[in-house]
């Protein structure tokens, strides 16, 4: 995927304004927003862009079993309250989060594949293919580039993964080995990016290729539990 992305100046304006679900003029995503660059000291786009970045990736903890198929759960000012989330949701935020910044920002999606799935979970999807992948466009100046906040700093440390890492001049795409050097993820189709989250389209795959997973983070849900497994190897 390339990092600098050609797009009209009336795009990138389309990219600054508040969607549905990315509802960047929420007073819960602005207060986020507000929170994570308290006390910067460089206030420039790329500075803000990088503050963001960490704040959405570890401020929330990635959990592939916050999955839902309620259109609701995927609204930007509700994910502020998430104390874990998974890609997609990561991503509608940090989406979110950057137009509340000023920073033109488009939310993206992709198919990949996890080498390293957990058993548990490859079971519950039975696949190893991730659909709709959550990724982020963002733009600072004339240049482009693609960042996904889903792995937190925690996480990866537990599960000797790379933590993806963002200065503002390189994407942090792909985690495409981990630190034993084992092929990790694999992008197998860019769904491209948009304004707001095709979130019909999206649900509809999720219900029709996840059925088993859809039905156990219901069950979760009322039950009221909370799993602390993860979507890499080594967990239960």
């Amino acid at each position: 995927m390339d990092n600098i992305t050609t797009r009209s100046a009336a795009e990138k304006e389309g990219f600054l304004l508040p969607g549905h679900y990315v509802d960047s003029n929420s007073s819960q995503v602005r207060a986020f927003t507000q929170r994570a660059l308290s006390g910067l000291g460089e206030d420039t786009e790329t500075a803000r862009a990088v503050r963001l970045f960490y704040a959405v990736r570890d401020d929330i903890r990635y959990d592939p079993y916050a999955f839902s198929l309620r259109a609701d759960d995927y609204v930007a000012s509700t994910i502020t309250g998430f104390e874990a989330a998974f890609c997609v949701p990561k991503a509608i935020l940090l989406t979110a989060c950057l137009r509340a910044a000023g920073i033109p920002a488009a939310v993206g999606f992709a198919d990949v594949r996890n080498h390293l799935n957990s058993p548990k979970l490859a079971e519950l999807m039975q696949s190893d293919l991730f659909l709709y992948h959550g990724y982020v466009q963002l733009w600072l100046g004339d240049r482009s580039f693609k960042v996904t906040p889903a792995f937190n700093i925690e996480l990866c440390e537990r599960f000797g993964v790379k933590p993806l890492e963002f200065d503002g001049t390189a994407d942090a795409l792909f985690h495409e080995f981990d630190t034993d050097n084992r092929r990790h993820m694999e992008y197998v189709n860019d769904r491209g990016v948009f304004q707001d989250a095709p979130m019909d389209e999206m649900l509809k795959a999720y219900a029709a290729y996840y059925p088993k997973l859809a039905e156990f983070t219901d069950h979760v849900r009322t039950e009221g539990e909370n799993s602390q497994d993860s979507a890499f190897s080594g967990s239960a």
